[in-house]
């Protein structure tokens, strides 16, 4: 995976290095860890305040939470004594919030002070994150780890978790220099997100500390301290422990293009058991072009949109370099169409949702170095796995909670605890209720030239991407079309638009053969897709709707359903889950039904 680049000069580092190499913070005038030996506090005051490793003998899942990712250097103590103790078969997941990130080379240096940390400090530096503000999922597969890291203040990051915390590390910088992370409300919904029995510990016995933790719901102590510190706070939420994991789940998903591939994958890295359908294979119809654009949808401001694509554009880029062959090129341009795109760029690239250094303004456009152009052909069978091509006509819900799935003569297919629609605008066939799952047909055209040299992906209205033995350029978008049959016209109309955007390009492709290729999309009407249950029918849910942008969204809407189907913590902000669950559309229009005047 590309490592993002050193933090630019309009992005000050919030570290300052003392004479004896020890990180302090240039913001709360405070130091990241102790100078006495900071391993040796993580250890004492984090892993041994709560009780671990003991505290996850004989369980199969466990969930750490911290405030205050900072240099790492507790996740990686963390990683460290869980690689070493970890139930068989177990897997560990995390919840981290850091304001002010640390670049990757200030967090190795960091962490280069204890060498005894070894695989677990490296995993966790090879996996180190940029500084865009929102949520980021780092996989930690060596460790059987997850971890969720939100870039932003504590209480936004802690409202929008999903989770319930097993043992909880709070670790900001002293309350007197950063009031914020201790908050009443934040130490309130510290409680609000602990597990049954969860565990507390942090360095500090400042007063407010504790009444806030009491206030929360937790029994407080003082505990001996560690080095000059003469005391630190142990707290237990009330409740035994208990392990979440609810077993083996059987899913049946419905769809074998980028969606239900993404599902599969998801719902497979949990441990789910996953048969999926579909009478046409793996990358077939909309999904299977031979090669395809990933980047994200470009908004200015902070709106749920802008903030989910950033998000699924890093998973995403993430996601795909772990497939062998699946990225064809890297890096897109998207040009200026309009006098005000340049300011419109420039606005993005200060907003702060992506990366330092991943977005360059150009003289007429905006370059995106992590954008990717993929092989849905070497990707998508990878992550379904063997498709079962058998189609499925119908879905019967069962007394137990399970579901049946039928085929043409109505023979049973399989029966499994729980279903997701991935099938595009067959999705509204499928679900029970049709109008739980709003979705339009858009017929899309692409055109493709064989043996012709590509430039560099290109965004323009239309886009224009390499492929394996050339390029590929268009789409048209035709609402309301469910015909995929290609057809020479719109050929014809790729051509022009390029001529558009390329006009050398186009013209040096208007002689030469060109293969048409449509495929049918499926889209809702705010433009943002379908990912969740469907409103009383328990077990069954929806991923679809993603018009034109399923290999950018997919995969982290992929994760955040399987966590909702298996009872996990999502990777997705609580207020993102929302705005994509399908049952908003009938939530909507009951609150514009119980605002007319009554007759």
């Amino acid at each position: 995976m590309d490592k993002p680049v050193d933090r630019p000069v309009d992005r000050p580092s919030p570290v300052r290095w003392s004479n004896d190499g020890l990180p302090a913070s240039t913001l709360y005038g405070d130091v990241y860890f102790s100078s006495d030996d900071g391993l040796a506090e993580t250890r004492t005051v984090f892993l041994a305040g709560c009780g671990l490793p003991q505290a996850w003998a004989g369980r199969s899942r466990f969930t750490v939470a911290e405030l205050g990712f900072g240099a790492g250097l507790n996740i990686a103590a963390l990683l460290h004594l869980w690689n070493q103790t970890r139930p068989p078969g177990a897997r560990l997941q995390i919840f981290s919030l850091e304001a002010h990130p640390l670049t990757r080379s200030d967090a190795a240096r960091a962490l280069g002070r204890w060498p005894e940390l070894g695989s677990a400090a490296e995993a966790l530096l090879e996996a180190w994150p940029g500084d865009a503000r929102g949520w980021t999922r780092i996989d930690l597969p060596a460790f059987s780890a997850t971890l969720d890291l939100a870039i932003m203040e504590a209480e936004a990051a802690l409202t929008g978790w999903s989770g319930k915390a097993d043992a909880w590390f709070l670790d900001g910088f002293a309350p007197a220099a950063n009031p914020a992370m201790w908050s009443e409300s934040v130490l309130t919904l510290v409680g609000q997100h602990s597990a049954s029995g969860a565990r507390a510990a942090t360095f500090t016995v400042a007063g407010g500390v504790r009444r806030g933790l009491e206030t929360a719901g937790f029994a407080v102590s003082k505990q001996p301290g560690f080095g000059r510190k003469r005391q630190r706070l142990e707290a237990v939420w009330p409740g035994s422990p208990a392990d979440p994991d609810p077993g083996s789940r059987t899913v049946a998903v419905i769809g074998a293009g980028i969606a239900g591939a993404s599902m599969a994958r998801a719902l497979r890295q949990q441990g789910a058991s996953v048969q999926v359908f579909d009478p046409k294979g793996p990358a077939a119809a909309a999904s299977g072009n031979a090669a395809a654009l990933m980047t994200p949808r470009l908004d200015a401001g902070e709106n749920p949109a802008g903030r989910l694509h950033a998000q699924a554009f890093r998973r995403a880029v993430q996601l795909y370099d772990q497939v062998e062959e699946a990225v064809i090129s890297r890096g897109a341009r998207q040009q200026a169409t309009s006098p005000r795109d340049q300011t419109r760029f420039e606005r993005i690239v200060a907003g702060g949702l992506f990366d330092s250094g991943s977005l360059e303004i150009q003289l007429d456009g905006l370059l995106l170095h992590q954008a990717l152009v993929v092989d849905p052909q070497a990707l998508i069978p990878v992550w379904t796995g063997p498709v079962d091509r058998r189609a499925v006509v119908a879905l019967q819900p069962e007394s137990t909670g399970d579901w049946t799935i039928l085929g043409r003569a109505g023979e049973h297919l399989a029966r499994v605890n729980a279903v997701v629609l991935c099938a595009g605008l067959e999705t509204m066939a499928l679900a029970p209720a049709p109008e739980m799952a709003p979705l339009r047909s858009v017929r899309g055209q692409i055109s493709r030239a064989i043996g012709v040299e590509s430039p560099m992906a290109t965004a323009f209205g239309g886009y224009v991407i390499p492929t394996r033995d050339g390029l590929l350029f268009g789409a048209t978008h035709q609402r309301d079309r469910t015909d995929e049959e290609p057809v020479p016209e719109d050929d014809r109309a790729n051509l022009l638009q390029l001529a558009e955007g390329m006009p050398r390009l186009a013209a040096s492709l208007a002689a030469l053969p060109l293969e048409g290729r449509a495929g049918v999309r499926s889209a809702t009407p705010d433009h943002l897709p379908l990912a969740g249950p469907l409103a009383g029918q328990a077990g069954l849910h929806a991923l679809a709707g993603f018009g034109g942008r399923g290999f950018t969204l997919a995969p982290l809407l992929a994760e955040h359903l399987a966590a909702v189907i298996l009872g996990l913590a999502s990777p997705l902000p609580g207020d993102l889950a929302r705005a994509v669950h399908p049952g908003r559309f009938a939530e909507r229009a009951a609150r514009r039904a119980s605002k007319r005047p009554s007759s």
